[in-house]
């Protein structure tokens, strides 16, 4: 997956052939907010626009913008999944939020 980061915001960017352009989508927020270009800088400059647009709107309305992450994970997992996990985090000897933030963060890093 190609992607894009501007001001803490990650667009996943595809190729449109069929339009002959860069089309690209901003991840992580419930707003659904797209962005193009022709060209990989005219893609980049409609991107850091359109962060810019929702973030000016979230202001005129009143309402914080949406950030990608808060940081805080709600998981919900069958029992046995739960407690294999819990004993692997003991195992290594570390809570479940540390022992799962190190799984995670393996699983998405490139060849992750």
């Amino acid at each position: 997956m190609n992607t894009m980061t501007y001001k803490g915001y990650t667009a996943r960017v595809e190729y449109d052939e069929r339009d002959n352009v860069f089309v690209g989508r901003i991840l992580g927020i419930r707003s659904i907010i797209s962005f193009h270009g022709e060209t990989v800088a005219e893609l980049k400059a409609a991107f850091e626009h359109a962060v810019k647009d929702y973030l000016a709107d979230c202001k005129q309305e009143g309402i914080h913008p949406e950030k990608p992450a808060s940081g805080k994970l709600l998981l919900r997992v069958p029992p046995e999944i739960h407690g294999r996990a819990l004993v692997a985090a003991q195992a290594a000897g570390k809570s479940l939020n540390q022992w799962a933030t190190e799984v995670l963060q393996h699983a998405v890093q490139p060849g992750g």
